[in-house]
């Protein structure tokens, strides 16, 4: 959209708020001078769009009252906007009728949206997933957001400029194959063509995106979610917690969910008791120790401590201390 003609739609959606704006105020607001202003609602109103000139001190213009806009005009921003929080409401589990509504809702913005805005859209929904109920999400950069869908969707390689958790920076271009809402942030998953690893990118360290010419095979069974947890799962902390755990995956993942724990199954060791069910075997990698012993205090399951040492020894602190308070009764 040529630029003259996207501050005339601006100078719109500022007279649509309400009230009368001045002129100074217009200009400030897009970035012109005065009679650049006047030009414009001269634009619109050559467009029969029905801008009234208010006189005196406090005058400037206004929409003439009653009149009546199109029913939607979005920027490509709020467009984004509205679009995720539909799709982000029908994932936390709407009732029936909301989610019936939240469909139409969607289906009406797609119709009245450009052509190229609504495929890009589209390309960013079916590239999205969640890994669980999603919360107050961080807002990423749309355009980053919008290119990896595209990128995503077609299977084209997309180069990126990242910084690391470090600060360091670099160029980077990856086969994007999904992008996922985990916690509060954004990431794309995808094979770094650069190192020939896979890397999980959070999307507010991405200051730029741009799709690149070619094209890539995704791997087979891909589920990008599970590959967001896997990567939180393995990434390098300062403590890697093993556990054996007599208990079920289910009871297990209701304290040590799939982000926080990786499971297998094992054998038990000789001497162990068998009769209250199997044993899993839990890996953690955790920057702090000092949240695990109230965990394994809640999963009221047995369980052996393979290391660290030093858990051991937390756990037995705070097996005093619950010890020590029982007796004071």
């Amino acid at each position: 959209m040529p630029r003259p003609t996207g501050r005339v739609l601006t100078l719109l959606e500022l007279l649509q708020s309400g009230g009368t704006r001045t002129v100074s105020e217009l200009a400030d607001r897009l970035g012109v001078e005065g009679r650049t202003v006047r030009r414009y609602v001269n634009h619109l109103i050559d467009l029969d769009v029905p801008v009234e000139s208010v006189r005196g001190r406090y005058g400037g213009y206004r929409l003439a009252p009653g009149y009546r806009l199109p029913p939607l005009m979005l920027g490509d921003d709020e467009a984004l906007a509205v679009l995720l929080g539909l799709s982000a409401g029908r994932r936390a589990g709407l009732t029936t009728a909301e989610r019936t509504a939240s469909e139409t809702a969607s289906a009406k913005i797609r119709r009245v949206l450009p052509r190229h805005l609504a495929r890009r859209l589209d390309a960013l929904l079916d590239a999205l997933a969640f890994t669980d109920h999603p919360g107050e999400l961080d807002t990423p950069d749309a355009e980053v957001l919008l290119t990896l869908a595209d990128a995503v969707r077609h299977r084209c390689p997309v180069s990126v400029r990242y910084t690391d958790r470090d600060g360091r920076r670099s160029e980077r271009t990856l086969h994007a194959y999904g992008v996922v809402a985990h916690g509060s942030r954004w990431y794309v998953t995808g094979h770094d063509a650069g190192i020939g690893e896979d890397r999980t990118l959070r999307l507010d360290r991405i200051a730029d995106a741009r799709t690149l010419p070619g094209s890539f095979g995704p791997p087979a069974g891909l589920d990008p979610a599970q590959r967001v947890l896997s990567a939180f799962v393995t990434a390098e902390y300062r403590h890697r917690v093993t556990l054996r755990v007599q208990a079920t995956a289910e009871q297990i993942r209701a304290h040590l969910p799939d982000s926080v724990a990786k499971l297998e199954e094992c054998a038990s060791e000789a001497g162990e008791d068998t009769a209250g069910g199997g044993w899993l075997r839990a890996e953690i990698r955790a920057e702090r120790l000092d949240w695990l012993p109230a965990v394994l205090a809640a999963l009221d399951r047995p369980f052996v401590i393979e290391r660290p040492g030093e858990l051991r020894d937390l756990v037995a602190a705070l097996a005093d201390r619950l010890a020590s308070h029982a007796r004071r009764g």
